[in-house]
This record gives structure tokens, C-alpha cells and sequence, in this order.
């Protein structure tokens, strides 16, 4: 690898072409400070997108071929399945690369651990896609409180409403559906909550507990005369999970909105076709029709972990699947104010006179009901300066920082399982 200049884009690999590795490079390239000279994927219809995306691109189905091709480049983005990380994260380090990883950084603690250390021996770059880090709301949250308005933070409650539709997408039906394929849904889904709160809180988790489980996604509550697919089954148009209600609905939404042939999320997950018949074929032929009933998931669909950082403060997360699509939620109590907010705007109310101010802060409110605002671009953003500059203070969380959301997953989920009170870094 060859240092980049200020002018000079960044050479980007893309190991992992799918929805978040076609995203990132799209939006770097966009930007004019970055180009794709190769990526990897093994799906054909995926490679072939990312192929007319970026033509002048070396193109591999396998990432082990990519990495011995000596593709010139600078920095790799790594967005493939979350137990596909280890392997690539540990190669490209060897080889000099600075690293885009997606989260979660891997399926178990020593794995993550592993690739801390190879960044750290390699002397490169890791930005773990924390991304909830580099909205505009988290810097204007995050500087009330450093502010001390507050007063010293004791409590937090925050909400992370899954919404139903998404719940059913991707931990029913979807790629994150099982934890022996992927990870705890605390860790793929509530991640960027817990390192979110370290981040606003300002402090280390010190214990935690944890709760919750698979109340509703399960056989015994599957309706009478339901079908195993929603295109034969009686239930389906009073069902709140029908697969194509939600598709075809997202279908007429791209094709309103055009964006050049490129369909929405989640809809893009499941099919390349912009047709109805071409969407009922997929519920048909793949895993996004089965009835939610009769899916082998077996990830949570709520669940609440109690947190106590060093120093003292608490917090409690709630994940929950039965909620509608919107922003997450957080109250902040100080020993002077109180701070209310929704993921645009921030309310406090100060203790000393009794008045609240509203702090408005510049993200999308659709983009925000979406879960992440601007972020993944403002990630982009910072990961690409870095790498041109050499300023590491650009990424928002080092290797160890974001590893600590990832211990702090991992003890929760040995909470919930054993009724403890667990450390993620040890007694």
C-alpha cells in the first residue's frame, strides 16, 4: 500500500457488495475522493451490479482471490455476512490496508479480540461502523451533556423500536434470523445503541443484566389455517406480517420514486425484478414469503438490559419488535436538568428555572425514522479524511472503544441466559 496524498482519491477495495458495501462505495465515489479498483462478492447478481456500478474494478467472487490479485488500493470496506468479517479483517490488515469493518466486528469475543490486535501489529486504520456516532443529533446530544446543563448524568432510559415489519424482514425471515448464523440480535441490531450510550454517558460499562427472549415469532402462535408462504395462505390480508403487503408497498415506492432502476431497502434485499409478478416470484421461490410463524429463527424479539457504568451512572435499553418504524428515544436525568430526544430534536428542561428549551438538530427526519440519518455518509466522510490525511482522531471510536460495545453485548446476552449480573471487562 502506497500512503494517498490530499488530492489523490482513495483506492478502495469492497469485500461484501451487498446493500451496506454498495452503499459505502457508492457514496465514497460520489463524493469524488474515492474509487473501487476491486471488490469481491460470490452472489452473481450482486457482482454484476457492483460491476456495471464500478467497470474499471477487478472482480472476484471470492475475497482470498481479491487479496492475492495485488489490486492496488488503500483502504478496504468489509460488509459482508457477520461471520465472514474475521478472515478478510485480519488478511488486509497483514497486508497494509486501513479497514471500513460493518458491525458487528465478529460472531464472538476472541474473534473481535483478534482483529483489535492485527490493526494494532499492522499500524493501520479500524472504523467499526458505529455509525449512530456522526449524526448531527448525537454531536448536539453529546455537547449538552458535556456542557454540564445537566449537571452530572444520573440515569438514562433509551428505545430502540425495532418496528414490526423490519422485525419480521430481517429477524424472522432475514439473514439475521439465527444466532448460530450471524449473532445475538442485540449485537446485530442494538450495537450502535450500546456503544451509542457509552458514547453519550462518557464512561465504561462496569455490570450488567439483562432480559428478554422469542415471545411472539413461534409455531404456537401461528393462526389457524395459516399457509407456511403468504401467497397461499387464507390469514395473510389480516395478518400485520404479510410479506407482500410490505413489499408491493415498497415496490410502488421505488418505482414512484425512479432513482435509476435502483429499488428500495428492504425490498432490494429480496429482489432485483421491478415488476409485481417479479416480486411475488421471490416471496415465492425465497425466504422473505415464509409465514412468520413457521420460520427456524431464533433470535429475540424484546429484549432490556440494565447497565451500570464506572462512576456509578445506570441505564436501561429496551429493544422491542412491536412498535412502528420511527426514531430511537432517550431521556437523559441530571442532577440540573432533564433532556428528552427523539433523533432530530432535543428538549431540556432545566431544574433551576423551570423552562424547556428545544434543540433542533440538522437530520432528515424521514432518513431518521430510518434508524441512521446522514451517518453512514458522515462515516464515509470521516474514514476517507483519515486515510488521506493520517489524522486518526477523525474516527469517531478507536479498536478498543468500539470493541467495548461488543463485550458489553456479549455479557448481556450471559445475563439474560443465566439470570447473573455480568462484567463485561472482568470483575
Amino acid at each position: 500500500m502506497t500512503s494517498t496524498q490530499e488530492s489523490s482519491p482513495v483506492r478502495l477495495l469492497i469485500v461484501g457488495a451487498g446493500s451496506r458495501g454498495s452503499g459505502y462505495a457508492r457514496y465514497a465515489v460520489g463524493t469524488g475522493r474515492a474509487v473501487v479498483t476491486g471488490f469481491a462478492d460470490p452472489d452473481p447478481r450482486r457482482a454484476g451490479e457492483a460491476a456495471r456500478e464500478h467497470p474499471a474494478a477487478a472482480a472476484f467472487a471470492d475475497w482470498r482471490d481479491l487479496a492475492a490479485a495485488g489490486v492496488g488500493a488503500d483502504a478496504v470496506v468489509i460488509a459482508t455476512q457477520d461471520a465472514d468479517h474475521v478472515e478478510p479483517a485480519l488478511a488486509f490488515a497483514a497486508a497494509g490496508l486501513h479497514i471500513l469493518l460493518e458491525k458487528p466486528m465478529a460472531t464472538n469475543e476472541a474473534d473481535a479480540r483478534r482483529i483489535v490486535e492485527a490493526v494494532r501489529q499492522a499500524d493501520v486504520l479500524l472504523a467499526v461502523c458505529h455509525v449512530l456516532r456522526y449524526t448531527a443529533y448525537t454531536a448536539g446530544v453529546r455537547a449538552i451533556v458535556q456542557s454540564g446543563l445537566l449537571g452530572e448524568i444520573v440515569s438514562v432510559q433509551h428505545l430502540e423500536p425495532v418496528g414490526w415489519w423490519h422485525q419480521a424482514h430481517s429477524f424472522v425471515r432475514g439473514n439475521w434470523r439465527r444466532e448460530d448464523r450471524a449473532t445475538p440480535m442485540l449485537l446485530a441490531k442494538s450495537g450502535h445503541d450500546l456503544d451509542w450510550l457509552s458514547f453519550i454517558v462518557g464512561r465504561r460499562v462496569h455490570k450488567v443484566s439483562s432480559f428478554g427472549g422469542l415471545r411472539h415469532f413461534r409455531p404456537e402462535h401461528r393462526p389457524e389455517g395459516a399457509a407456511d408462504n403468504c401467497l397461499d395462505c387464507p390469514v395473510e390480508p389480516q395478518c400485520p406480517y404479510s410479506a407482500p403487503r410490505l413489499y408491493l408497498r415498497v415496490l410502488a415506492e421505488s418505482l414512484a420514486d425512479g432513482e435509476e432502476g435502483r429499488l428500495h431497502w428492504p425490498l432490494s434485499v429480496v429482489t432485483a425484478e421491478r415488476t409485481p409478478d417479479g416480486v411475488l416470484q421471490a416471496l415465492r421461490e425465497g425466504p422473505y414469503g415464509r409465514c412468520v410463524y413457521g420460520c427456524d429463527n431464533d433470535v429475540v424479539d424484546h429484549q432490556v438490559v440494565n447497565l451500570e457504568y464506572e462512576g456509578g451512572t445506570t441505564a436501561s435499553f429496551t429493544m422491542t419488535a412491536f412498535t412502528a418504524m420511527g426514531p430511537r428515544r432517550t431521556r437523559i436525568f441530571g442532577t440540573h436538568g432533564q433532556l428528552e430526544g427523539d433523533g432530530t430534536t432535543a428538549t431540556v428542561t432545566d431544574f433551576r428555572t423551570g423552562a424547556g428549551t428545544v434543540h433542533s438538530f440538522e437530520t432528515d427526519p424521514d432518513s431518521a425514522a430510518g434508524g441512521h440519518g446522514d451517518a453512514d455518509d458522515r462515516l464515509v466522510d470521516a474514514f476517507l479524511a483519515a486515510v488521506s490525511s493520517g489524522d486518526r482522531t477523525l474516527i469517531h471510536s478507536d479498536p478498543e472503544t468500539s470493541l467495548e460495545a461488543h463485550l458489553t453485548a456479549w455479557a448481556a446476552e450471559r445475563a439474560r441466559h443465566n439470570s447473573t449480573v455480568e462484567y463485561p471487562w472482568g470483575v
